[in-house]
C-alpha cells in the first residue's frame, strides 16, 4: 500500500510539474517546438490512414446492422442518434486513444527509457536544461492535441463516410442526411467527446513518459517500459472512459 500511495503521489507531482512546464515552453522553448511538431506529425498525421479506415468501417457497420433492425420497428430516424452515440460520444474517443496507444505510447516510453539508459537525461541536467520541460512537455502537448484532432477526424469520417452505406438502404439526399445528423447532435455530446479525448491524451502521454523515465540502468528495461506503458495506458483509458460515461448518463 505505501508503494502504491507513493507512486500515486509521484504521478501527481510529475503531472503538476509538466503542466507548469507548458507555460515555460511557450515562452522560451524554441528547441522544444521541433519535438512538438514532430510528435504531432507522427501521432496525428501519420495515423490518419488507419483512423479513416477504422471510422468508415464502424460507421458502415452501424448502418448495416442498425437500419434494417430499426426499419422493422418503424424507427428509422433513430439511426442518427445511434450514430452520434456510438461514433462521436463513445467509440470515437476510445478507438482514437487505442490507435495512439498502439503507435505512440510504446515509441515515447522506449525513447525516454533509451535516453535514461544512455545518460542523455543526466547530460541535460548537467548543462542546466530541465528534462521535463524539454522532453516531457512537448510530447505531452503533442499527444493530447493529436488525440483531440484525431477524435474529430474519426467522427467526421465515421458520420460522413457512413452516408454512402445509408444510401444503399434509404436513398436520402445528402442535405437531408446531414441535417438529421446535426439535429441529433447535442452540445453535451460534443462536450463529453472533447473531455474524453483530452483526458485520454493526457493519460497516454503521462503514462508513457513516466514509464520511460522509471527505468534504471539495464538496456533490457527499455522494451519492458514500452510494454508496461501500453498496458497501463489501455487500463487507465478504459477506467476513465467508464467513469466519464457514467457521469454523463447520471447528470
Amino acid at each position: 500500500m505505501p508503494a502504491i500511495f507513493g507512486s500515486f503521489l509521484y504521478t501527481i507531482g510529475f503531472f503538476a510539474k509538466t503542466l507548469k512546464g507548458v507555460g515555460a515552453m511557450m515562452f522560451r522553448g524554441q528547441a522544444s517546438f521541433k519535438i512538438l511538431v514532430m510528435q504531432i506529425l507522427y501521432t496525428f498525421v501519420e495515423a490518419l490512414g488507419i483512423t479513416a479506415f477504422l471510422a468508415l468501417g464502424i460507421g458502415a457497420a452501424v448502418n448495416i446492422i442498425g437500419i434494417p433492425f430499426l426499419s422493422r420497428l418503424s424507427q428509422e430516424r433513430l439511426i442518427y442518434s445511434l450514430l452520434i452515440t456510438i461514433i462521436t460520444r463513445e467509440l470515437g474517443p476510445l478507438l482514437a486513444a487505442f490507435i495512439i496507444i498502439a503507435r505512440s505510447a510504446t515509441a515515447i516510453a522506449t525513447e525516454m527509457a533509451g535516453m535514461v539508459i544512455s545518460h542523455e537525461v543526466e547530460a541535460y541536467i548537467s548543462v542546466g536544461i530541465d528534462p521535463i520541460e524539454h522532453l516531457a512537455v512537448p510530447r505531452f502537448i503533442g499527444v493530447t492535441v493529436s488525440l483531440f484532432l484525431l477524435n474529430i477526424y474519426f467522427s467526421l469520417f465515421g458520420l460522413g463516410g457512413s452516408f454512402m452505406v445509408a444510401r444503399m438502404f434509404n436513398p436520402l439526399p445528402a442535405a437531408v442526411y446531414f441535417n438529421n445528423l446535426l439535429q441529433s447532435l447535442t452540445l453535451p455530446d460534443l462536450a463529453i467527446s472533447v473531455i474524453k479525448s483530452l483526458s485520454f491524451g493526457m493519460i497516454i502521454s503521462m503514462v508513457a513518459i513516466i514509464r520511460g523515465f522509471s527505468v534504471e540502468r539495464a538496456s533490457t528495461e527499455i522494451p519492458v517500459a514500452g510494454l508496461r506503458a501500453v498496458g497501463a495506458a489501455f487500463g487507465w483509458c478504459i477506467v476513465v472512459d467508464i467513469l466519464l460515461s457514467a457521469l454523463y448518463y447520471i447528470l
